[in-house]
C-alpha cells in the first residue's frame, strides 16, 4: 500500500505539472515536493517518530534537505557534461521522481511484510475544528481586502485572542488534543495576515530584496556555483552560499511555475508555520502540554515573528531545522540510527539555510559539552561525535563557497564586538533596543508606556522562572541538556545588555526572537512560581488568569491592534495599510508597487552594459533594482544634492516624483534639490517612475 500511495501520488503531480493544470501544480506540486520524499525516508531509514505531529514536522525538513541535495546533483550535470542550464524541469523532475521512487522501493523491499500505520491526527470536537480553519481563511482574504479595510483583520486578531482564553481557561472547550492544530492555525493566520498584504515584494525591514536578488542570479543562469559572483561584495557571498534562498527557491519555482516572490510568500511562510509546532512538541516533552502551549503562544505573540522575519526567508527555513535538532538531541528515547540520520540531514539544512542561526546553535551545543565535561557527566544526547559533526560541516561549507565569505563574516562580526569594548561604560553604547527593553529610552505615546509596562512583566516572569530551575523547583531541571541550553540562553540576554555594541550588531530583536526558543516557557514557569509564592500553594486558576492579563494585551500590543484602535502610530503594516503615508510604506517598509517595479525592470532590460552608471535614491538602490531589476548595488551610486552626474543614467521611483522626497544613505532631500535635473533627457516613465540619461 505505501509504495502503491508513493506511485500513484508522482503520477498525479507529474501530470499537472507536465501538462501545467493552473492551481493544481502548485498546490498538489507543493504537497508533494514538501511531504512525500521526507516521508519515504522516513520509512526507508525507519525513523521513530513520537506522534503524527513529529511525523509532519520530520517529513518536512527531510524532504526540503533532500530537495536541497536533488538539485545540487542536478547542478553538477554543468560540470560533468558541460549542461548550461541544469537547474531546469527537464532535468530536476526526472530526477526527483527516479530518485524518491527508488526510496520507496527500497523501504518497500525491505519492510514489504510490515503494516504501515497512516497519520492519524485523532481530532475531536468538529465545531471548533471547523471555526479553526476559518481564521486562515479569513486572515488570507483580510491581508488582500487590508488596502481598504482592516475589519476582517480586526475579527482574525480578536478571535485568536478568544481562542487563547478559552484554551487557557478550560480543557472542555479546546481539548489537549486540538493544541497542535490551534498553534498551527494561530501562527499560519499571523504569519499570512502580513505576507499576503501585497503580492509584491515587502521586507519589512530585513534582508529579502539581497535573498531575491540571489536567487534571481541562480534563476538567470539555471545554475548555482558555489563561487561568490561578486567576490568583491561578501554581503552578496553570505546570502549567496545559502541554498535556502537559492537552490531551494528555483527548484520550488521551476516545477511550480511560480514566481520565485510567490514562493517565498506562500509556501516559505507555510514552511515557517511549522516552527511554533516544533517548538510545542519540543516543549511538552519537558513541561506540560498547556504551559507548552501558552508559551508557544507568548513566542508568536512577539513582534518579529509576523513582520520582521516575513523578510528574512533563510531565516524563517533556518530556524525549522533549529528546531527540528533540538528535537532530536533532546529526545532520550529516539535510537542512535534516527538521531544519526536525522541530525547529519537537519544539521546540513540549517547549515546551509542561515548562516548566523548556524553558528548560534554550534556555540549552544559546544557550551553545554563544556559545561559537561567540567561537571563529568556523560550525555546521549549533546556528544563531542555531534558537536565535531556539525562544526566539520558548516566549516566545510562556509570555507568552500563564496570565497570564505561567511567565514570572513565571522571574524569581522568578532573584530567589531571587540573594538565596541572600549564603551563599556557608555549606556548609548548597547543599542537603543536594549535601552528601550530596560526602560532608559522615554516612550512617545502612554500607549508606549502601557505596551511597554507588559513587556517588562513577561522579562520578570523569565527571571523568576529561571531562578525557580536553578532551585530545582520544576521537573526542567531534571532534564539536564536541556536546562544547561536555557541557563546559556539567559547567559546569551545578558551578554546583550553588558557588551557594548553586541545588541546592535547581532539585531536585538532578531536574536531575543531566537532566545525565546529556549527561554519562553520560562514565562510561564515564572507566573507559576509567583502564584505559588503570594498564594503559599499551587492555584492553575488563579495562575490562568494571570497569564490571560498578562500576555492577551501583549499579543494585541505587540500586533498593533491597540494602537490602531486608539488611532496612535502603529508599526502593523496590515492593521494601517489602507491610512499610512507613502513615504512611510516606501521608507520604513520596503514597500514596492507596480510603476516602481515596472521601472526597475526597463532599466534593467535597457542598461546591460556593467560600464553605464546607475543613479537612484538609496531605497531603489536597496530594493526595486537588486529584487526585480536584478541590479548590482554596486553598479548603483546612490543620488545626494552634491552627485555629479557622468555618462550615466538617473532612476526615479514613486516616491521621488509623487512625494519629491529623496532618500539618501543618510539624509533626506526634496528632488528639487537635484539642480542638474535640467542637464538630463527624460527616456522613460510610466506616470510614476521615471529614466533619465545624460
Amino acid at each position: 500500500m505505501f509504495l502503491l500511495v508513493i506511485v500513484f501520488f508522482q503520477l498525479i503531480t507529474s501530470f499537472v505539472i507536465l501538462f501545467n493544470i493552473p492551481i493544481a501544480r502548485q498546490v498538489v506540486g507543493f504537497t508533494y515536493l514538501t511531504f512525500v520524499p521526507g516521508i519515504t525516508l522516513i520509512k526507508l531509514f525507519k525513523v521513530k517518530v513520537r506522534d503524527s505531529t513529529e511525523g509532519i514536522l520530520f517529513a518536512t525538513g527531510l524532504s526540503i534537505v533532500f530537495l536541497i541535495l536533488v538539485g545540487l546533483s542536478v547542478n553538477e550535470l554543468h560540470s560533468l557534461f558541460d549542461i548550461q542550464q541544469p537547474i531546469s524541469l527537464v532535468y530536476l523532475l526526472p530526477t526527483l521522481n527516479s530518485l524518491t521512487l527508488i526510496c520507496a522501493v527500497a523501504a518497500y523491499l525491505r519492510d514489504k511484510n510490515e503494516d504501515s500505520r497512516p497519520l492519524s491526527l485523532n481530532l475531536e470536537k468538529p465545531a471548533v475544528v471547523f471555526f479553526l480553519l476559518g481564521i486562515p481563511i479569513l486572515s488570507i482574504i483580510g491581508a488582500i481586502i487590508s488596502c481598504i479595510s482592516n475589519i476582517l483583520l480586526f475579527f482574525v486578531i480578536i478571535a485568536i485572542a478568544m481562542l487563547f482564553i478559552a484554551a487557557t481557561i478550560s480543557k472542555k472547550v479546546i481539548p489537549v488534543r486540538l493544541y497542535p492544530l490551534m498553534v498551527f492555525i494561530i501562527a499560519i493566520s499571523l504569519i499570512y495576515h502580513s505576507a499576503l498584504v501585497s503580492d509584491k515584494l515587502i521586507h519589512f525591514g530585513s534582508d529579502v530584496p539581497g535573498e531575491v536578488f540571489a536567487q534571481r542570479v541562480v534563476e538567470k543562469d539555471a545554475y548555482w556555483s558555489p563561487v561568490n559572483p561578486y567576490p568583491q561584495d561578501r554581503s552578496v557571498g553570505r546570502t549567496y552560499a545559502m541554498l535556502s534562498v537559492t537552490m531551494l527557491p528555483n527548484i520550488y519555482s521551476v516545477l511550480l511555475n511560480l514566481d520565485s516572490i510567490l514562493v517565498f510568500k506562500f509556501f516559505y511562510s507555510f514552511i515557517f508555520a511549522l516552527v511554533p509546532l516544533g517548538l510545542y512538541n519540543l516543549w511538552k516533552n519537558f513541561v506540560s502540554e498547556k504551559i507548552a502551549f501558552v508559551s508557544v503562544f507568548f513566542f508568536m505573540s512577539f513582534q518579529p515573528f509576523h513582520s520582521e522575519l516575513l523578510g528574512l526567508n533563510k531565516q524563517m527555513m533556518g530556524e525549522l531545522f533549529l528546531v527540528l535538532l533540538l528535537i532530536v538531541i533532546l529526545d532520550k528515547k529516539k535510537d542512535k540510527v534516527t538521531k544519526f540520520i536525522c541530525s547529519l540531514f537537519f544539521s546540513f539544512g540549517l547549515v546551509v539555510s542561515h548562516y548566523a542561526l548556524a553558528e548560534i546553535f554550534l556555540i549552544f551545543i559546544l557550551s553545554v559539552l563544556i559545561i559537561l565535561l567540567m561537571m563529568k557527566r556523560s550525555s546521549k544526547n549533546v556528544t563531542p561525535t555531534f558537536v565535531l559533526l556539525f562544526f566539520v560541516i558548516m566549516f566545510v561549507w562556509y570555507i568552500f563557497t563564496s570565497s570564505s565569505s561567511v567565514y570572513d563574516a565571522f571574524i569581522e562580526f568578532g573584530q567589531r564586538v571587540y573594538n565596541e569594548l572600549s564603551d563599556f561604560f557608555n549606556p548609548q553604547s548597547r543599542g537603543t533596543e536594549v535601552l528601550r527593553g530596560l526602560g532608559l529610552e522615554p516612550p512617545p505615546t502612554v500607549w508606549n508606556v502601557i505596551s511597554r509596562i507588559f513587556a517588562y512583566i513577561t522579562e520578570g516572569l523569565i527571571v523568576i522562572g529561571f531562578i525557580s530551575i536553578i532551585l530545582r523547583r520544576t521537573k526542567i531541571y531534571l532534564e539536564k541538556e536541556y536546562f544547561f541550553l536555557v541557563s546559556v540562553a539567559m547567559l546569551f540576554l545578558g551578554a546583550l545588555i553588558i557588551v557594548p555594541g553586541l545588541a546592535s550588531i547581532m539585531n536585538m530583536s532578531r536574536f531575543y526572537h531566537v532566545l525565546l526558543f529556549f527561554i519562553a516557557p520560562l514565562c510561564v514557569i515564572g507566573a507559576e512560581r509567583l502564584v505559588e509564592f503570594v498564594l503559599k500553594r499551587k492555584d492553575a486558576l488563579i495562575t490562568s488568569i494571570l497569564l490571560i492579563v498578562v500576555l492577551v494585551p501583549y499579543f494585541l500590543f505587540q500586533t498593533g491592534f491597540v494602537y490602531e484602535v486608539a488611532q496612535g502610530y502603529s508599526w502593523s503594516v496590515p492593521l494601517s495599510m489602507h491610512k499610512r503615508e507613502l513615504w512611510r510604506l516606501y521608507c520604513e517598509f520596503g514597500y514596492m508597487d507596480s510603476c516602481s517595479i515596472y521601472g526597475a525592470r526597463w532599466l534593467s532590460e535597457n542598461a546591460k552594459t556593467p560600464f553605464i552608471q546607475i543613479y537612484s535614491d538609496d531605497l531603489s538602490r536597496r530594493n526595486e533594482l537588486r529584487a526585480y531589476g536584478v541590479i548590482y548595488a554596486g553598479r548603483v551610486e546612490v543620488l545626494s544634492n552634491v552627485t555629479k552626474i557622468t555618462n550615466g543614467v538617473v532612476y526615479l521611483n514613486p516616491l521621488n516624483t509623487i512625494e519629491n522626497v529623496l532618500v539618501g544613505a543618510r539624509y533626506i532631500w526634496n528632488t528639487s534639490d537635484l539642480e542638474y535635473q535640467d542637464e538630463l533627457a527624460k527616456v522613460y516613465s510610466n506616470g510614476e517612475s521615471e529614466v533619465y540619461k545624460k
